[in-house]
């Protein structure tokens, strides 16, 4: 598996790693720790053992497991188990054929940076794959992007919509609100504002020419406080694949 920027490394597919029982509490369990709430393995459908099996094969130096979500019109999101020994962590990009470089989301380690995506994106990417290899079901999409997530505006359904997914993987139905409020408390950012910037770039080769339909996150520490550089058609198709098109230019 090749990708740029991570020629040297031991990349291998790992879709097939999200049938391990210990998957979710691997991918999950860090991002819903808290002050108020320990989670468990058993939240996740899984224990002790199946946790270590699976960080095991998640996290092990000689294989980086990575993971691919299509999105619409080519577009594609990768989620990638860096494995370094002194510095790991699981980075996530989002890419496109045409582009000339992919624009990282976040990174979830000692040095992290995000969030990646508003709600608004989160969920639409989550309910519209595309064509191509990776992960298409819904519930499964929106848990693994669930830890770039930050957005000071969420929605009222957006603990339903959360414990929906929970149920898919076997979290218990009296504990599915409260893990999903606890996954919502993110430990590395709070929640940011989102914003539009203006359209196309001399980068990239345009003019500016109105107003960009791709959402910019003003938290510090999230990529994408830059803007992406993209042609205006380049955003256009974009903004369609983040279902946010058809958001006013003041949202």
């Amino acid at each position: 598996m090749l990708i740029p920027g991570y020629e040297n490394d031991p990349l291998i597919p790992g879709e097939e790693l999200l049938a391990l029982p210990g998957f979710w509490a691997t991918h999950l369990l860090l991002l819903a720790e808290g002050e108020d709430f320990e989670p468990e393995p058993t939240l996740f459908g899984a224990d002790g053992a199946d946790v270590d099996a699976a960080y095991g094969r998640l996290c092990g130096a000689t294989a980086w497991p990575v993971i691919q979500l299509p999105m619409q019109d080519e577009h594609r999101i990768l989620i990638i188990y860096r494995n370094l020994p002194d510095d790991s962590g699981v980075d996530y990009y989002l890419s496109h054929p045409d582009w000339d470089r992919m624009a990282p989301l976040a990174s979830l380690d000692g040095h992290f940076s995000g969030p990646g995506l508003a709600w608004r994106e989160l969920a639409h990417i989550a309910r519209h794959p595309g064509d191509g290899p990776g992960i298409t079901d819904p519930h499964a999409r929106l848990l693994l992007l669930l830890p770039v997530l930050g957005d000071a505006d969420l929605p009222a359904d957006a603990v339903v919509t959360i414990a929906s997914a929970l149920a898919s993987i076997g979290t218990p139905a009296a504990d599915r609100a409260g893990l999903a409020e606890a996954l919502l408390d993110h430990p590395f950012w709070n929640g940011e504002t989102w914003y539009f910037e203006r359209a196309g770039s001399p980068l990239s080769g345009g003019a500016t020419t109105g107003t960009s339909r791709v959402l910019r996150c003003a938290g510090s520490y999230s990529p994408r406080i830059v803007p992406l550089r993209l042609s205006p058609e380049q955003d256009a198709r974009l903004a369609e694949a983040l279902g946010t098109a058809d958001l006013p230019p003041a949202a």
